[in-house]
C-alpha cells in the first residue's frame, strides 16, 4: 500500500528525450495508467481522491503513472504524441525502464486513445486494456453521433486557451467546482503542467484524432468505464468503444465527476480490480485516531444583513484567511468549509483547542462572532471529507457552544492535564442522533 509520495525517475525514449515516472503498489501485475489532462504526477498527491486509488490499486498491482512529453517533470514537447507519433515508443521504453514484458493499459480521457492505439500494434505486450471516460473519436460525424459538434469543440478549445491555469478542469468536477481550495489545487496543477498554448492545441490534436478503425483489432479484454454525468466525456462514447471490441464490458458509474480523482473512486477501483483479478477485495476506510475541530460564525445570516452583501463578503474573506492561517500554523488539516465555518483535524488535542481559541479570538477582533467544539475519537479518512461518529459528536459540541466560546468534550479535556488550559464545566448534555450522554466543558479565556 502507498503511504507516502513515491520517487519520480526518468527514462530515455527512443529520440533521447527523459520523461518523468512514478511507481506504486505491491501487486503481483503491472498497471501502466497513461493521464490525458496535463496535470504533473507529484502534485496529484495533494488530491486525498488520488492516494486513495494509488492505494487501492497498490494492493494488487505494480501501478506505473506515465506524466507524459512536455507535463510537469517531463522533457520533450507536448505535441509529440499527436504530432509525431511518439507514445508508442514511449510506452514501449518505459515498460522496458520498468522491467515489464507485458502490462495492463490504462487510458484515462485522451490517453484513452494512445492506450487504444498502443493494444492495437502492441498486443504481445499488453495483457489487458482498461479505458476511463475517453472516445474513440470526439468529433461529431454522420456516422458517429457521440461525438462532439463542431461548433462545442471550437468553443471548448477557446474556453481551454483562455482559462487554462484558472482552474477550467474543475469544470469536470461539479461536485467539487464550487470549493475555492479545490479550484485553486486545480489553478496550480494547470500552470505547472502545461502552457495554455500548448493545451489548447493538444486539446485540439487529441479531437482531431481518430482510432475508430483500431477498435476490432483489439485482442485482448477491455474494461470501458464512464461517469452517467454529461460534462466532459458522452457516456454513449463508451458505449460505443465497447461495442466494437470484440472482449469488452462496459460499466456506467454513477456521479457526474469526470476527474478520476474526485467523486466516488472506490467504484472505480472496485471495477478495476474485479475485471483484473475476479475479485473485490476492498480497502479497510483509513481508520485514525484524530482530534476534530469545527467553526461556526453565529448568526450570520443576521451579521450579513445587518452588514450588506459587499461589507460581509470582504469581512468572511479576512476570517478565512485568518482561519487558515491559524490551521497552518498549528499543523491542523483543513477538510473543508461546511457553509460558514470550517472542518479540521489535528494529531493532537492542545492543537486543536489552542485553534479553537485564536479562531474564534481573531474573529472576535474581525467583529464577527464565531463558536467551536472539539472532539477526540476515531474517524475514516475519505477522499476529500472525514466521516465517523467522531466527525458528528464535534459537529453537535460546536452547536451547542455559545457565541465566542469553544465547547470540548471530555475525551478532548482529560488528556490535557497539566497543558496550561483552564476548563469551566458545562454539565451532562445529550447530543442528537450520539448515544449516551457528553459532559462538556468551556475552554476558559
Amino acid at each position: 500500500m502507498v503511504e507516502e509520495q513515491p520517487t519520480t525517475e526518468y527514462y530515455e525514449t527512443p529520440d533521447g528525450a527523459r520523461l518523468a515516472y512514478q511507481v506504486t503498489g505491491i501487486g503481483s501485475m503491472d498497471l501502466l495508467w497513461i493521464g490525458g489532462i496535463g496535470y504533473p504526477s507529484e502534485l496529484l498527491w495533494e488530491e486525498p481522491g488520488f492516494v486513495r486509488l494509488a492505494k487501492r490499486l497498490g494492493n494488487f498491482s505494480r501501478t506505473i503513472w506515465c506524466e507524459g512529453r512536455g507535463v510537469g517533470a517531463s522533457g520533450g514537447n507536448f505535441l509529440d504524441r499527436w504530432l509525431r507519433g511518439t507514445e508508442d515508443g514511449d510506452i514501449t521504453g518505459l515498460l522496458d525502464a520498468c522491467g515489464c514484458e507485458v502490462a495492463t493499459i490504462i487510458g484515462f480521457m485522451h490517453g484513452g486513445p494512445l492506450a487504444i492505439g498502443y493494444a492495437a500494434a502492441h498486443p504481445e505486450r499488453v495483457n489487458s486494456l482498461v479505458l476511463i471516460d475517453t472516445h474513440a473519436h470526439y468529433m461529431r460525424e454522420d456516422d458517429y453521433p457521440v461525438g462532439w459538434p463542431q461548433d462545442t469543440f471550437e468553443r471548448w478549445v477557446g474556453i481551454v486557451r483562455e482559462n487554462w491555469g484558472k482552474g477550467v478542469s474543475a469544470v469536470m468536477a461539479p461536485s467539487k467546482a464550487a470549493d475555492p481550495s479545490f479550484r485553486a489545487r486545480l489553478a496550480r496543477y494547470e500552470r505547472l503542467g502545461v502552457s495554455p498554448d500548448q493545451l489548447a492545441e493538444g486539446e485540439r490534436l487529441a479531437c482531431l484524432a481518430d482510432v475508430r478503425e483500431l477498435l476490432p483489432l483489439i485482442s485482448v479484454p477491455a474494461l470501458v468505464v464512464t461517469r452517467q454525468g454529461r460534462q466532459y466525456i458522452l457516456p454513449d462514447a463508451g458505449r460505443y468503444i465497447a461495442a466494437h471490441i470484440p472482449n469488452s464490458k462496459h460499466v456506467a458509474l454513477t456521479g457526474e465527476d469526470q476527474l478520476f480523482f474526485v467523486g466516488d473512486v472506490d467504484a472505480l477501483a472496485d471495477e478495476i480490480e474485479e475485471f483484473l483479478t475476479g475479485g473485490r477485495e476492498g480497502i479497510e476506510g483509513d481508520v485514525v485516531t484524530a482530534t476534530v475541530l469545527f467553526t461556526d460564525i453565529v448568526s450570520s445570516t443576521e451579521q450579513s444583513a445587518r452588514m450588506g452583501h459587499r461589507k460581509w463578503s470582504a469581512l468572511t474573506a479576512d476570517h478565512y484567511a485568518m482561519v487558515r492561517t491559524t490551521l497552518r500554523n498549528l499543523r491542523g488539516r483543513e477538510v473543508k468549509t461546511t457553509g460558514d465555518g470550517f472542518l479540521a483535524t489535528f494529531d493532537a488535542s492542545s492543537r486543536a483547542v489552542r485553534a479553537g481559541t485564536e479562531i474564534v479570538t481573531g474573529a472576535k477582533t474581525l467583529g464577527i462572532d464565531v463558536r467551536a467544539g472539539v472532539h477526540s475519537g476515531e474517524i475514516e479518512m475519505l477522499p476529500d471529507d472525514v466521516a465517523g461518529l467522531a466527525v458528528s459528536i464535534a459537529k453537535r459540541v460546536c452547536d451547542l457552544a455559545g457565541p465566542n466560546q469553544v465547547l470540548v468534550t471530555d475525551t478532548v479535556r482529560l488528556p490535557m492535564v497539566g497543558s496550561g488550559f483552564a476548563f469551566q464545566d458545562r454539565g451532562e448534555h445529550t447530543l442528537k442522533g450520539v448515544p449516551g450522554s457528553w459532559r462538556l466543558s468551556a475552554v476558559e479565556d
